[in-house]
């Protein structure tokens, strides 16, 4: 549950305007003249603060300060620089609400400066990493502190006010918890069985259709991919998950596909501990997936959505599938097993398939699928391929515009000669691992059919001192950018 907001359009003036407030953030514009002429709440004691640090106005655009206030409060400031990207501004305004938030405080205000331009590019940050930041993840822990604590439950506006009460903001933030909810829960919660049975319960509440394909009907429609990988656990629980959400007099559909492997040992190629150890967030892409249609939902943009999530385990057993197999998938291809522990893409091959055959407008999937991804670009970024120029340009604009930064990839045909099979139609990787985000890529490519398509590999689901506005090593990536590309798909402009 996100906090509440209270706005009000006069800024702070005084303790008396902020109430009983215990926790303020004060956020202003970089411009010149600011720190001699704008009169801001608190301006006397950062002052005294900044010259104590011996540090210059400026500088806390990159460094918030806080302080305790004379009668206890503790106030946070922070300057916003429009030159910098999204993402600088979004790391700036998470370190200081932060500042707030090691407090554990159930209500926070807020007060923006500058001109109307400054003072509405400051509330979307300081509201979406209060948002975002303010609420509580699953936890395990025990004690009276973790078990008392309910989260940030009221935010406090002081200096913009906006009749939409920031509707898109607030419900991309709550698709971006959604995520991040799912991929912290430990493996033995969130077994297939009980992540279809999540989200029978989560389709019913938000009034989306919900259909599954289990492994006995996967096996009868010749699903041979995405039931390699599921034969290998006990039990069979796996599945395609179909939610669909469907709007009346819209004309437009776009495909969200996810890979939800909720465990990944790497079957017969078994994962060293090292490796093994974190992969209950191989299901990490179906979450990113239902978490944007979370967002669409609560935001009621016009689109129509077909969320298909490849949801199942990959376990070592003596039913698991094996190098040198030749299966065959749903659309005839004929696939040799190079390695198990490629088992994302054998597990989409067939997800996309199906979703290709309902003829949406694009299709766009998310999945950790290769740690040559995390080779390429770190975990600050994520890679992006499309079988459309134009969409790619999008896509690398959007992950501008939200902070959540993509990098794309090359999608020539010429690397399909390292997929080259001697028995089957392809195989499904090498041994030798070269390029294999690019590999991966042109194997998915091959079930797309001609629909416009655009693949995450999440290489930056997780960031170990968070990333962005999320302060959390589990991001959500994903969220922010695929609402920005449903934005610019309804606006018409794809």
């Amino acid at each position: 549950m996100l906090a509440a907001l209270t706005q009000t359009n006069a800024p702070l003036a005084s303790l008396d305007d902020a109430g009983k407030a215990t926790h303020i953030l004060v956020v202003l514009p970089v411009r010149a003249e600011s720190s001699d002429e704008l009169d801001f709440f608190g301006k006397d004691l950062l002052s005294i603060l900044l010259s104590r640090r011996k540090m210059k106005a400026e500088e806390i655009s990159g460094t918030p300060v806080s302080a305790n206030l004379a009668s206890g409060e503790l106030c946070a400031w922070v300057r916003i620089d429009p030159v910098k990207s999204v993402f600088e501004q979004q790391v700036s305004m998470r370190k200081a609400v932060q500042l707030l938030l090691e407090e554990s405080p159930s209500e926070i205000s807020v007060t923006v400066y500058g001109d109307s331009g400054e003072r509405r590019m400051a509330a979307q940050l300081a509201l979406y990493a209060a948002w975002i930041n303010g609420s509580l993840l699953p936890s395990r822990k025990t004690g009276k502190k973790e078990e008392s604590y309910r989260g940030l439950e009221r935010i406090v506006l002081h200096g913009h006010e906006e009749a939409d009460n920031f509707a898109l903001l607030k419900a991309t933030a709550e698709g971006n918890l959604l995520t991040r909810e799912l991929t912290v829960l430990p493996p033995n919660e969130l077994t297939p069985g009980l992540y279809r049975k999540r989200l029978q319960e989560l389709a019913t509440r938000e009034g989306w259709d919900y259909q599954d394909f289990d492994v006995k009907t996967l096996r009868e429609m010749g699903a041979g991919a995405f039931v390699a990988v599921a034969q290998g656990s006990d039990p069979e629980d796996a599945a395609i998950v179909h939610v669909r959400r469907r709007m009346k007099k819209v004309d437009k559909t776009v495909a969200l596909v996810g890979k939800g492997i909720c465990f990944d040992t790497g079957g017969h190629n078994l994962k060293p501990a090292r490796y093994m150890h974190g992969m209950h967030e191989d299901m990490n892409g179906s979450a990113v997936a239902l978490g944007i249609l979370l967002a669409a939902t609560r935001a009621n943009l016009p689109v129509n959505i077909d969320c298909w999530l490849a949801i199942a385990q990959n376990h070592i057993s003596p039913h698991a599938y094996k190098q040198n197999d030749v299966i065959r998938t749903l659309d005839g291809t004929t696939v040799e097993i190079v390695h198990t522990d490629a088992e994302g893409r054998m597990v989409l091959a067939d997800t996309l398939t199906m979703a290709a055959r309902e003829k949406p407008d694009m299709m766009m999937d998310f999945a950790t699928l290769t740690g040559s991804m995390h080779v390429a670009v770190g975990s600050r970024y994520s890679g992006i391929f499309s079988n459309r120029e134009k969409l790619m340009q999008k896509a690398l604009a959007a992950g501008r515009v939200t902070g959540e930064r993509v990098w794309g990839f090359p999608l020539d045909a010429d690397y399909d000669v390292e997929l080259e099979s001697k028995i089957a139609d392809v195989r499904q990787c090498t041994l030798e691992g070269e390029a294999d985000h690019i590999l991966a890529a042109r194997f998915l490519n091959r079930f797309v059919d001609d629909v416009p398509w655009l693949h995450m590999d999440l290489s930056a689901s997780n960031h170990k001192e968070g990333l962005g506005a999320v302060g959390s090593p589990v991001t959500g990536f994903g969220v922010a950018w695929g609402m920005e590309m449903l934005r610019v798909l309804f606006s018409g402009s794809l």
